[in-house]
């Protein structure tokens, strides 16, 4: 097994688009993290008001949150698994060009399943989106109906 610097420059060279790859992904977990935090405080304070006055609003309000928690936790597991496959094609690609094994069509594969985690994250993330949208029209919607 004699490396060479060249050998190590080239498989560098092939490991700097997934880590580019890990880049976005770890962006969108901070994204995603933060909107959990945000939906947690809020279910925070709804459950606060809730055990001082039952109160329908807030009860419509705490479900649509428990709902979008649900997915935005979907979608972070989904982009942690991404995460965690292209750090595995990373170490897959050094380890296949420092040793000679056939790893190609383990990395394709691996490369192939973060692709899977990433686009169903970017699906759940865009549910939770939707979500949290109809519950801000419906709510505009009730307080215009309110001021009348």
């Amino acid at each position: 097994m004699n490396i060479q610097i060249s050998d190590i420059g080239h498989v560098i060279q092939l490991a700097i688009a997934p880590v580019f790859l890990l880049t976005g992904v770890a962006t969108k977990l901070t994204v995603l993290t933060n909107r959990l935090a945000r939906i947690i405080d809020r279910t925070r304070v709804l459950e606060d008001r809730l055990t001082v006055s039952p109160n329908g609003d807030y009860a419509s309000e705490l479900e649509t949150l428990y709902q979008r928690s649900h997915l935005i936790n979907y979608a972070i597991t989904s982009s942690t698994a991404c995460g965690l496959l292209v750090c595995v094609v990373i170490a897959m690609l050094f380890l296949g060009d420092t040793t000679n094994l056939p790893l190609d069509q383990y990395i394709a594969a691996c490369f192939v399943f973060a692709m899977m985690g990433l686009i169903s994250s970017f699906i759940y993330f865009l549910r939770e989106i939707f979500i949290a949208s109809r519950f801000m029209r419906q709510q505009h919607l009730h307080s215009l109906q309110q001021g009348r």
